[in-house]
């Protein structure tokens, strides 16, 4: 599955890096500079994780992850130079299910997002509700089929049921022939 990822960050080397890294493993990236331009994608797009920086020119990181968090429920993952035990309380508690500080490693990033999408996508209300989607499909397809079947059946009804002399008595599969 190809997932989409919003990065927001206002530093463009390490957002140009996170997306190279991510498309790398064939993930959609939506990158932005700023938070204004990331409120219209989310709006938009149909976004399986995000990673946030907090310290941006026009809205800072936290609102972006409120927003979020209002409307949607996949990950989000705070990527930012805020290393202070509050700034990650802050992030934890606004709706961050991770929290990176810079300087980072890019490898350990991208673990990080492929847990975090393991999670949601096994765990999440999301795929509990696909998952009943396609059951629930596939029953509806199969109601659908018996009871065509049954309509095309329906002339023989009477002449199989004729023939049963008794719904107690076992009937032998070769006489079970229609008329």
């Amino acid at each position: 599955m190809n997932y989409k990822i919003l990065v927001v960050d206002d530093e463009s080397e390490i957002a140009d890096l996170i997306e190279m890294y991510l498309q790398n493993e064939n993930y959609t990236v939506y990158k932005f500079y700023s938070a204004r331009e990331a409120l219209d994608c989310i709006e938009k797009q149909e976004i399986d994780l995000a990673i946030l920086d907090i310290m941006l020119p026009d809205v800072n990181g936290f609102s972006i992850c409120q927003k979020i968090r209002e409307k949607y429920t996949y990950p989000i993952i705070m990527l930012t130079a805020k290393d202070e035990e509050t700034d990650k309380i802050t992030g934890l508690t606004l709706g961050a299910d991770d929290y990176v500080t810079k300087p980072f490693r890019p490898l350990e990033l991208i673990a990080r997002v492929k847990a975090q999408l393991r999670r949601y996508k096994k765990y999440s209300c999301y795929a509990i509700e696909k998952r009943l989607c396609s059951h629930l499909f596939l029953f509806l397809a199969l109601y659908a089929m018996i009871g065509f079947a049954g309509l095309l059946l329906s002339n023989y009804k009477s002449s199989v049921i004729d023939y049963f002399p008794s719904k107690s008595m076992p009937v032998r599969r070769d006489r079970c022939v229609l008329r």
